[in-house]
């Protein structure tokens, strides 16, 4: 009786744990199913150009990407990232709004080589603020017009 008792509450704690484990599933899904709605309902508004490219900001847990997209071509015209072979030598490999500031204006500098100076700014699916409004703040230093 008592062996019966114990295989009884193991199933139950199976069940339980994946009942848990699909509520996280489902809680993740829904997570990156909304930040890509985010992106979308952004995007849907912006289309880069060859004479105006959509300069575009991501963000990861430990790296910044600043990309020129033309999206007639769907071809990156310049990117910076933190992971950069420029910014490692410099020591800039931390995700902060320094850091943030200065790729805005390297990508500022590689767009001038390519004789551009106006930009539309794409956040994603990111709030503008923090790090995405140091990377734009950075970008108009650097001569970029959005």
């Amino acid at each position: 009786m008592k062996m019966n008792m114990s295989v009884v509450k193991l199933v139950k704690l199976r069940k339980q744990a994946k009942n848990r484990s699909r509520v996280m599933e489902s809680s993740l899904c829904k997570k990156s199913l909304m930040k890509r709605r985010r992106a979308l309902r952004v995007r849907k508004v912006l289309k880069g150009s060859p004479t105006k490219p959509r300069l575009s900001v991501v963000k990861t847990n430990k790296h910044i990407y600043v990309q020129l997209i033309d999206d007639s071509i769907g071809k990156t015209l310049a990117s910076v990232s933190t992971l950069s072979k420029l910014n490692k030598s410099q020591g800039l490999t931390k995700k902060n709004q320094e850091v943030a500031k200065v790729l805005g204006t390297q990508i500022a500098e590689l767009g001038k080589n390519l004789q551009l100076d106006r930009v539309v700014f794409d956040r994603g699916p990111f709030k503008y603020h923090g790090i995405v409004s140091m990377v734009a703040d950075g970008a108009r230093e650097g001569g970029l017009q959005f």
